[in-house]
């Protein structure tokens, strides 16, 4: 039996990662979830967050993700990701101005779809912001 399961990383901006993991953790809007191989099939929505893919050498992999879809097969899990990046990619300055666009704009009176998209925005500038963190104390 395999003890690995297929990772496919992908966004409009192409490809991210493709390979064999042993686990999967990703945001799901209810929570974080793992996927292991031979996991039940499974169709749910992931919110901006961390993916983090331990290889099948064991090597673990962190990825940001700015929402999106994931679909999961027993030999296969497939993230469909509105935005992606490397963790180790991301730029704090600009999840930083980010995050102080989003703010100004809620404490402006917006009608409710851009009061929508700034809430967005700002959901998506405070998981980067956790994750370059979370970076820095495991490297520092």
């Amino acid at each position: 039996m395999d003890s690995t399961i297929h990772v496919d990383i992908v966004s409009a901006e192409g490809d991210i990662y493709a390979g064999p993991a042993k686990v999967v953790y990703l945001p799901a809007q209810e929570g974080e979830i793992g996927v292991y191989p031979r996991h039940a099939p499974l169709l749910t929505m992931l919110k901006p967050g961390e993916v983090r893919v331990q290889g099948a050498d064991g090597q673990e992999h962190s990825f940001y993700v700015g929402g999106g879809a994931l679909e999961v097969q027993p030999n296969q899990v497939t993230v469909l990701a509105d935005t992606a990046a490397r963790a180790k990619d991301l730029d704090e300055q600009a999840a930083l101005a980010a995050r102080q666009r989003a703010q100004d704009a809620l404490a402006s009176h917006l009608d409710k779809i851009s009061y929508a998209e700034a809430q967005a925005e700002l959901a998506r500038a405070i998981a980067q912001l956790k994750l370059i963190e979370k970076l820095r104390r495991v490297r520092g």
